[in-house]
């Protein structure tokens, strides 16, 4: 199993800490999120990773190059963001013969257990399944309707009227055939240029386990906070406030 873990963001509104430290280097409890990502991708089956980079880039590799996860891990520099679908666009041949494979946000702190979210996505052979979680402010994310099936019926990024609070977690899994919605010209993102696409085509997961974005100093302070009670539970069930 491979994944795209998108590492490239500048984290602007987490400055002036990122202005010296990549985003996704940012330490939970001690620990880059990078480390938290590769670790669980390890422990879940995923043998191999493409990450992006763009701001701080030698600092990223310089972190790689010094540790060793137990996946193996390809590297792109991105001069210009490409978006986050425009990464997994451009790099098709990273997952020719993978018959299921991950997107994955790494300014995600998660426990999620990718396993058991593969296991749904196989079951109801999705082309997109979607991971989901409950939000207290759907106005500032992609916002999802689901059916009685759990199909995707909905799908609008930041919407000014929201229609439900279950939103997208920026964690994906795909198949093939995705690539027929993407193109490599420009740059491309999932919220706005392709999941309004794949509407009545993909489906939604509820992820039962903890998750928070690292979006902002807020954010960050919480999941200092907040993790210890997770670290090293296989799969809690905590959901932290939004």
């Amino acid at each position: 199993m491979k994944a795209f873990l998108l590492a490239g963001g500048e984290g602007l509104r987490l400055r002036p800490v990122t202005e010296t430290v990549p985003k996704c280097l940012l330490p939970i409890r001690g620990k880059p999120l990078l480390s938290l990502w590769l670790e669980l991708c390890r422990k879940h089956g995923v043998t191999e990773v493409l990450i992006n980079l763009h701001h701080l880039s030698e600092k990223v590799l310089a972190f790689l190059n010094d540790h060793d996860f137990g996946v193996k891990v390809t590297t792109v520099y991105e001069e210009r963001l490409s978006g986050s679908a425009g990464t997994v666009a451009r790099h098709q041949s990273f997952v020719t013969g993978e018959e299921d494979f991950f997107v994955l946000y790494a300014d995600n702190l998660t426990n999620i257990d990718l396993g058991a979210m593969l296991r749904f996505h196989r079951r109801r052979e999705s082309l997109l399944t979607m991971g989901l979680f409950r939000t207290d402010t759907p106005e500032e994310k992609g916002i999802v309707s689901l059916d009685g099936r759990g199909l995707i019926i909905d799908f609008t990024e930041k919407p000014a009227r929201p229609r439900s609070n279950l939103a997208n977690a920026g964690i994906y899994i795909a198949g093939q055939q995705l690539y027929n919605y993407l193109r490599v010209e420009g740059f491309l993102d999932f919220g706005f240029d392709v999941l309004p696409k794949l509407v009545g085509k993909m489906h939604g997961y509820v992820i039962p386990e903890y998750l928070l974005d690292i979006g902002t100093p807020a954010t960050y302070r919480q999941a200092q906070a907040e993790w210890a009670a997770v670290e090293g539970q296989d799969g809690a069930c905590m959901r932290p406030p939004d």
